[in-house]
């Protein structure tokens, strides 16, 4: 009998551990960076640890979260551009604390790819360090897993995890939202992480490159315009809200858009009328309606369309709220009101929006 050839490895079979811990030695500063008080940021160990009481909080409610960036992660890998799709990944998870009142504590990450190119790896860890820094949160752990024949070489995704608290009577939304109130919208950055399955079909029915120059953003490519990240509204609403301003509720503005995201933060009874004319909509959005035939009502159902944020107060707090929201470096808009509801649609709309 011929002798057995030499037994396989994991390396061969398509897995570096080496390159795994040369990528954990070298983000090591980066999530030292997002030190903050109730975690000192040091990775290595099998958990992340977080001391709620050094956090300062007295009646605390845990609050957490979990969200990825979709196939906007496809549009970096395409263009080789890996250093802000982490700030995506934070952002879609903190705006999501913050819009329960919570301050975000700390976040864990995971990245799955085909085969780990160490640089590529540390590229979008320093996006999400600078996203927990945005968001005043500690970067505490992560998952990095190289999995071949699942996914293409090239290829990865990400998922986030973040955890944060409120106290106990800070929790949103509050009691009282009802007809009447006022609804105030924070503005995007551009597309942030939502659409771009729909946002990618467009591209290429337009035949454009994405190193090719942006129709809509002058001086800049196509990639580079569609991979502004995702805004991170924590800070300044926090401050707003400790600073004592009128906010019932917060909605986040992500996928399902206008209509599916308002409601998720009212009682029953109460329904929006949205006044779209009142909306400042980038070009990215003209440019992505016109390109792809992309209707009214799906845009509004689809993207952000201009407002990454809604803030629900009543009337007689809504010019107190603006300014608060000023203070902190944010600029407030009415964009329409809470109205009894009775049936049919639950976010009715007036005006057109200026695509």
């Amino acid at each position: 009998m011929s002798e057995r050839p030499n037994g396989l490895t994991y390396s061969e079979a398509g897995v570096d551990i080496d390159a795994g811990n040369a990528m954990v030695e070298a983000i090591k500063p980066l999530v030292r960076s997002t030190r903050r008080p109730g975690a000192d940021a040091e990775i290595g160990g099998f958990g992340g640890l977080f001391d709620l009481k050094a956090a300062g909080f007295r009646d605390p409610i845990l609050v957490a979260a979990n969200d990825g960036v979709g196939t906007k992660v496809k549009i970096a890998i395409d263009t080789n551009r890996h250093d802000t799709i982490g700030i995506d990944l934070v952002a879609m998870c903190v705006n999501d604390l913050v819009v329960q009142g919570a301050e975000p504590l700390f976040f864990l990450d995971y990245f799955a790819t085909g085969k780990l190119t160490p640089e590529i790896g540390v590229a979008i860890v320093k996006g999400i360090a600078e996203g927990c820094r945005q968001a005043g949160c500690a970067l505490i752990g992560g998952e990095t897993a190289e999995m071949p024949g699942l996914y293409a070489q090239a290829d990865y995704d990400l998922a986030g995890f973040a955890v944060g608290a409120a106290e106990r009577d800070g929790l949103l939304p509050r009691p009282g939202v009802g007809a009447g109130d006022v609804l105030l919208g924070l503005a995007s950055s551009g597309v942030h992480s939502n659409g771009f399955s729909l946002v990618r079909r467009i591209v290429e029915r337009a035949g454009l490159a994405y190193d090719a120059p942006s129709p809509f953003a002058p001086g800049r490519s196509l990639g580079d315009a569609l991979l502004e990240p995702t805004r991170i509204y924590v800070k300044p609403l926090l401050q707003a809200l400790r600073a004592g301003a009128g906010i019932k509720a917060l909605a986040h503005i992500t996928g399902g858009g206008f209509p599916d995201n308002i409601p998720r933060v009212l009682p029953d009874g109460v329904g929006v009328e949205l006044d779209l004319a009142s909306i400042n909509v980038p070009p990215v959005f003209g440019w992505l309606a016109r390109e792809g035939g992309v209707a009214e009502a799906e845009m509004l159902r689809t993207f952000n369309c201009g407002i990454g944020m809604v803030a629900v107060v009543a009337e007689s707090d809504a010019d107190a709220t603006i300014a608060a929201l000023a203070s902190a470096g944010e600029q407030a808009t009415r964009i329409g009101r809470l109205v009894a509801h009775e049936g049919g649609e639950r976010v009715a709309t007036r005006g057109t929006l200026s695509l």
